[in-house]
């Protein structure tokens, strides 16, 4: 019977599944996509997506919950840094998963679990959005220039 399984333990204890899912975390942010098994992908979606939804805030609190999970300030920072900003408009479902086969050793199905925003082949309207100009400079950015003064000559000669 699954009387009060609430959650995937992927075959291991507590304190393993913990530092398990904080490693995985860690990679997914810093790499933007990484390939694992289907159920140990899952239960990363779950463990990752709140962190992703508090890095949308960069505030001092809000770092040190998602450190709390992650236990990597370079993982934390990237967050912050990087992808907030990028996911900040999107409401929610900052993963993809896309299952990949079965691993040749035990018959395992794979899948590879990536951030939505940095696939540019599922989403090609927003490549178009990252070549944003601004009206300042534009192509005729020699004659906006300032010019060298020109030396000023005396009334008295």
């Amino acid at each position: 019977m699954r009387h009060g399984k609430t959650f995937n333990h992927l075959g291991r204890k507590t304190g393993h599944r913990r530092a398990m899912l904080s490693n995985m975390a860690s990679s997914l942010i810093m790499h933007k996509r990484i390939n694992t098994t289907l159920a140990k992908a899952k239960a990363l979606r779950v463990y990752v997506e709140p962190l992703l939804t508090k890095g949308k805030n960069d505030t001092t609190a809000s770092r040190r919950n998602v450190f709390t999970y992650l236990q990597d300030k370079y993982a934390v920072t990237e967050l912050f840094r990087e992808v907030g900003p990028k996911i900040a408009d999107r409401p929610g479902g900052y993963t993809r998963i896309i299952k990949t086969g079965f691993r040749k050793g035990d018959g395992a199905e794979t899948a590879m679990i990536e951030l939505v925003d940095y696939n540019e082949l599922y989403n090609p309207n927003d490549a178009g959005k990252k070549t944003r100009r601004s009206r300042r400079g534009g192509k005729s950015n020699v004659e906006n220039k300032p010019k060298a003064a020109a030396p000023v000559k005396d009334e008295e000669e």
